[in-house]
């Protein structure tokens, strides 16, 4: 299944969101205009979904309480609302599901996070409508969180559960030591991601990481083979061989990595880990102009292959200068007093007529994006 459609109200900083999502979709906009925030939605629900018995309340509170995921705009009408559309397969155009939730808060007492509304359709069915419970509790967890209540629906929240938001960071990855506390939720960072790597089966693991170093040597100079390894106390790691007049002088573990070679590594190892859909934030980060080029591409050739949804949140010009990029698979978004309006690319006309006259998104688009005052920066 894919995400077709994305529906948010009093979301963080979007009050109203309602737009069509296809198998790419690249997120534009101007710092703090809330490309993370919009990724995060998506996460939210798959929150919500993996934590059994907990997960609407899990998925809050990581996010600091309900007054931080509302909208400070949200007076008059302060429900949080988060509706998905859901297609069985790519290139339908029948609505497989929808599910909807809108969040308030309890009046009195421990003022608990609780269900205002959660509605689930099948197609043109409608099989639940939960908007008012005797013992107001029952409120406080979705039918999505409880297998004893999810049967008819299940496919949604199995589906909510393969979501995978990567965003790899490379001192992290090298010295997870060095970083206190539990690591987050499905290690979106890479603080366990050499564990994650030797824990996958070993006939899987050896063609992934193949794969990644053969497409390594295009992008790495003098990189010539790739392996994961364990050391004398049996901890994995990655260690590449560079082309070198000494045999063992090219040797190198993970630690002495560059930044954008670990952060490739972690790419491609998510577009090659399973069909489930992928959120992506900023990769085109320490990496060469040259290869951000090929990133959209690369995307494609996965989808071809695997029918995977990617999203992408980025400001590189040189990703978006490739012209397969669509106006309808790139979302603007655009900052007011009122918070942030979302548009996909192809409804704007300025932006639609550009590109029917050959220009790419980073023409048409990223231009949109620049802070107004970008001029008047200045320290002095």
């Amino acid at each position: 299944m894919i995400i077709s459609r994305l529906i948010l109200k009093n979301w963080r900083n979007f009050s109203n969101v309602d737009v069509p999502l296809g198998d790419r979709v690249f997120i534009l906009g101007p710092n703090a205009s809330g490309k993370s925030n919009l990724l995060d939605a998506i996460r939210f629900l798959r929150d919500i979904a993996k934590q059994p018995g907990g997960g609407l309340q899990s998925a809050i509170k990581d996010r600091g309480g309900i007054s931080k995921i509302r909208n400070l705009t949200a007076r008059r009408d302060p429900v949080v609302e988060l509706g998905i559309e859901l297609l069985d397969r790519q290139g339908t155009s029948q609505t497989t599901w929808k599910y909807e939730i809108g969040i308030t808060q309890q009046v009195r007492g421990d003022r608990l996070p609780i269900l205002k509304f959660e509605r689930v359709f099948k197609g043109d069915t409608q099989i639940l409508n939960r908007k008012s419970e005797k013992d107001e509790l029952l409120l406080s967890q979705t039918h999505l969180e409880q297998i004893s209540a999810n049967g008819e629906f299940r496919e949604i929240a199995d589906f909510l559960k393969t979501i995978r938001y990567v965003h790899l960071i490379p001192q992290l990855l090298r010295h997870p030591e060095s970083f206190q506390g539990p690591a987050a939720s499905d290690d979106p960072f890479g603080r366990n991601f050499l564990e994650s790597i030797a824990k996958t089966p070993e006939k899987t693991r050896k063609s992934r990481l193949r794969k990644i170093g053969e497409a390594l040597k295009a992008a790495v100079p003098q990189l010539k083979d790739l392996q994961d390894i364990k050391d004398e106390a049996g901890v994995p790691h990655l260690q590449v061989q560079y082309e070198h007049w000494r045999p063992q002088a090219g040797l190198q573990r993970e630690d002495q990595f560059s930044d954008g070679t670990l952060r490739l590594i972690g790419l491609f190892w998510s577009l090659l880990d399973g069909e489930n859909p992928l959120l992506l934030e900023e990769p085109e980060l320490s990496l060469h102009s040259e290869i951000v080029k090929k990133l959209p591409g690369l995307f494609a050739a996965i989808q071809r292959k695997r029918k995977r949804q990617i999203f992408v949140s980025t400001h590189s010009a040189e990703l978006l200068s490739d012209r397969g990029i669509g106006g309808e698979e790139v979302l603007l978004l655009s900052t007011n007093p009122r918070g942030t309006k979302v548009s996909q690319s192809s409804n704007i006309p300025g932006v639609r007529s550009e590109l029917e006259a050959g220009l790419s998104i980073a023409d048409a688009a990223l231009p949109r994006t620049a802070p107004p005052d970008l001029k008047q920066l200045a320290l002095f």
